[in-house]
């Protein structure tokens, strides 16, 4: 049986923690130049799978080295900045459509983003605390991937809007410039851990 309680809480942290996090970037970054339910499939199936190996895996996530996983996540951030910064600008020639784009491509895509991102991620590590204090697993499973979709479907929602009236010359220049800052502060992190 769910509970309503359990869930609730799991949401509001979960929702609140991932809020000011990189997948809202991801998200927003994806949603600018890709149909927005495609990005949304790939990165809801990355995060049903996220939320089940922290579920499962409860408390023995939080045993990983903080080190490592700072210093992972860093050369995942600086490497997509160095991406984004050294990107070819043809402007908005070179983006294709959205509905140019397969929705097997888009959302594998979406998908494998957030499952390499994500993996060992703050809320991961929190979702899997939730279940081992709580001891109802379906009620944190539920509250923390509905957490994740709905900051997940913001950032790309905001993406769309975004995109009417920012060149994506610009959003991409200042996302690179955010992922290089969080690459340079989980590095610092893992330095100083």
């Amino acid at each position: 049986m769910i509970s309503l309680t359990v869930t609730a809480v799991v949401f509001g942290v979960v929702f609140l923690a991932e809020l000011p996090d990189k997948t809202a970037l991801a998200g927003l970054v994806l949603g600018t130049r890709y149909r927005a339910s495609y990005v949304f499939a790939g990165v809801a199936a990355a995060f049903a799978v996220h939320v089940a190996l922290a579920v499962a895996a409860g408390s023995v996530l939080t045993l990983l080295p903080q080190q490592i996983v700072h210093a992972v996540t860093g050369a995942l951030f600086l490497g997509g900045a160095a991406v984004l910064l050294l990107k070819k600008d043809d402007d908005e020639e070179e983006i294709r459509k959205p509905e140019d784009q397969s929705f097997w491509k888009v959302s594998g895509a979406g998908f494998m983003l957030i499952l390499v991102a994500e993996f060992g991620d703050l809320t991961q590590i929190m979702t899997a605390n939730l279940a081992a204090r709580y001891d109802d697993p379906l009620s944190v499973g539920l509250g923390a991937v509905l957490a994740l979709w709905s900051v997940a479907g913001l950032g790309i929602v905001g993406g769309k809007a975004l995109m009417k009236r920012v060149p994506l010359k610009l959003i991409t220049r200042i996302a690179a410039l955010l992922m290089l800052g969080l690459g340079v502060w989980s590095l610092w992190e893992a330095v100083t851990a």
